[in-house]
């Protein structure tokens, strides 16, 4: 499957940013699909993800109650809605694919979309 992230950009703090994520392929709804995220000199770390139905979601702490994912499997595409948005969130935004149920890190995932960056201003 290949992924297509899009929908980052300059947001001040408190704002509110929708990521996308296009899969190609048609087994998408086969996937657990995964956020992760990469601030400058950090490592990825999980935000999200979303089992093949969307009856499962887990969330980092951090971003619980302020991020949402969500997934549309007829038009193969993952989702992550964040509202109050703080100024550590600034990163570049991935989106991932994977057939392990609750997996959490990155070494768990197959496939990566490009990345999609962004930046909360305080």
């Amino acid at each position: 499957v290949q992924l297509q992230a899009s929908g980052g950009g300059l947001v001040q703090a408190g704002g509110s940013l929708r990521l996308s994520c296009a899969a190609s392929g048609r087994t998408f709804s086969s996937y657990v699909m995964g956020w992760f995220r990469q601030a400058p000199g950090k490592e990825r770390v999980f935000v999200a993800s979303i089992s093949q139905i969307g009856a499962s979601k887990y969330y980092e702490d951090a971003v619980k109650g302020r991020f949402a994912i969500s997934r549309d499997n007829a038009k193969n595409t993952v989702y992550l809605q964040m509202n109050s948005l703080k100024s550590e969130d600034t990163a570049v935004y991935y989106c991932a694919a994977t057939s392990v149920v609750l997996a959490t890190t990155p070494s768990e995932y197959n496939y990566w979309g490009q990345g999609t960056l962004v930046t909360v201003s305080s």
